[in-house]
């Protein structure tokens, strides 16, 4: 059995916000609902809301101006120099990673892929599982879930390495156009098979990097898991695509 460390109440309702911000709710220069509204809408305490602003101020989302409120700053700069873990997860090209794919093909769901890919709880979906190598070490264990239909005019269920990334290839085989990601980053026990292609001693926990790629309707194209030893990585959580 797989277990999660959520988030902390005031982080989750910051990620929200910062989701609205990402995708124009609160445009720049908007003034971002009050502390009253945002505890009546999202049903947290104000200890909560207060505590979840304070951390969008502190990284640049969002400023308080007297007499007006809390105003949106917009997407600061320094979201831009993060850990492009997620942009990696789709441009990677497996054919020049060093490692080797372990599965390929129909699968079935994993519940959480289910509700981000819209696909049934008992359906099927394609997958491709990469492991990652460094010098001859397992680092990664990279799932990147598919609609089925993804598979007809495209290279996704063939077993060899494909030589472009995954979403070079999904734009000009499916004429699909990806437009942002957002990533969730959680903390979990490894399943066995998870942690022998690690090579992970009992015990040790792995982070969990969903990454979901969508278009500009908000519909998911690709979902990856990223899967790293907990005791080696530091990791960022949201990013836009250009």
């Amino acid at each position: 059995m797989a277990y999660e460390v959520a988030a902390p109440k005031y982080v989750r309702l910051a990620q929200t916000l910062q989701s609205r911000i990402e995708d124009g709710t609160y445009p720049p220069g908007a003034r971002v609902p009050s502390e009253n509204q945002l505890v009546q809408t999202f049903g947290m305490s104000r200890p909560t809301v207060v505590r979840a602003l304070e951390l969008l101020k502190r990284d640049g989302w969002l400023e308080s101006r007297q007499g007006y409120g809390t105003i949106v700053r917009g997407q600061p700069e320094t979201s831009q120099q993060k850990d492009q873990r997620g942009r990696e997860a789709l441009e990677r090209v497996e054919a020049r990673t060093p490692g080797r794919l372990v599965e390929v093909g129909e699968v079935r769901v994993p519940p959480r892929v289910a509700s981000l890919l819209g696909i049934p709880k008992k359906g099927a979906v394609l997958v491709r599982r990469l492991l990652v190598e460094d010098e001859g070490e397992a680092v990664e264990l990279v799932s990147s879930y598919f609609p089925p239909s993804f598979a007809d005019g495209t290279d996704l269920a063939e077993a060899s390495p494909l030589s472009e990334g995954l979403r070079e290839h999904l734009e000009s085989r499916k004429r699909v156009r990806f437009d942002h990601l957002t990533e969730r980053v959680s903390a979990r026990m490894p399943l066995q098979e998870e942690r022998n292609l690690l090579s992970l001693p009992k015990g040790e926990p792995v982070l969990s990097v969903l990454v979901v790629a969508r278009d500009a309707k908000g519909q998911a194209l690709q979902v990856t898991d990223v899967l790293l030893p907990a005791d080696r990585q530091e990791l960022e959580d949201t990013y836009r695509l250009d």
